[in-house]
């Protein structure tokens, strides 16, 4: 203990010094925009660059996992073909509508937290191959979740096992829309909240993307309708909604891109402004 005593005492002016460096640097983040958006970025490089070593050693003994997904995946693939009219034409890919207008990058995973309530993924796709915030994210089975922060290489997404997550979203075949969210009680549920009581709903109906949202194409796949919740002082359901996607283990995914993203919320912000 005494010669701990030593140490600060030899040392405080250092140990001063570093402690006001430290405040100085704290209230420079907090007060400006700029230095506390390149802290970020900073830091998501950092911890990009150490998620993504990390999730290379975890991969090379999944590979008997990962080869046994793209098994199953290859089978779907020729089970389509093969029950198409003419097998040697490879029958067209129904594409969700409004897809035209939306660009798509591959990515992959390499860091996803779903314990707390609001939960993030880092990919190993940044600026560089042009991921920008706002942008949604898919993967094979549905949606994943959006862009939130972006380095040259690396980007975090906001998961949909956020409670900040939102998403406009609909029944599959009808036109009732309702609000998609996380209420941090099961990484393997959300609700689908506000659709009205007309709707004409039952357990196993599809839950897909809704037309009004500007960041995902519409019709894509989110999960299905387990139970109904009817609120007796409102008129509408709650739906909660097993999703597709298995939270806990993403590996691959894709960045979509709305090509007329800026232009509609360009328009929005004028119309807002009149």
């Amino acid at each position: 203990m005494q010669q701990i005593f030593n140490f600060i005492f030899k040392n405080s002016i250092l140990l001063l010094f570093l402690l006001l460096l430290g405040i100085s640097l704290s209230l420079v983040f907090q007060s400006h925009y700029y230095h506390r958006s390149r802290a970020v970025t900073s830091a998501n490089a950092i911890s990009g660059y150490t998620y993504e070593k990390i999730n290379d050693v975890e991969q090379y003994f999944s590979l008997k996992e990962q080869n046994d997904k793209l098994a199953t995946e290859n089978a779907t693939l020729k089970q389509l073909l093969y029950n198409s009219q003419d097998t040697i034409n490879i029958p067209a890919v129904q594409k969700p509508q409004g897809l035209d207008n939306f660009t798509v990058i591959q990515s992959k995973v390499i860091s996803n937290s779903y314990n707390n309530q609001e939960n993030y993924l880092t990919i190993n796709s940044g600026t560089n191959d042009g991921v920008k915030p706002d942008m949604g994210v898919v993967s094979s089975l549905g949606v994943v979740g959006i862009i939130e922060n972006t380095s040259k290489n690396y980007a975090t997404v906001i998961s949909i096992l956020n409670l900040k997550f939102k998403l406009d979203a609909k029944i599959k075949g009808s036109n009732h829309f309702g609000t998609l969210k996380w209420d941090a009680k099961n990484a393997g549920y959300a609700l689908l909240t506000e659709v009205p009581r007309l709707a004409s709903v039952k357990k196993g109906d599809t839950i897909v993307t809704g037309g009004r949202s500007v960041i995902f194409p519409e019709n894509i796949p989110i999960g299905k309708i387990e139970n109904i919740f009817r609120d007796t002082k409102t008129n509408y359901y709650t739906l909660n909604v097993r999703l597709f996607n298995d939270m806990t283990n993403l590996d691959h995914v894709y960045i979509i891109e709305n090509k007329d993203l800026q232009e509609i919320r360009d328009l929005e912000a004028r119309t807002g402004d009149e």
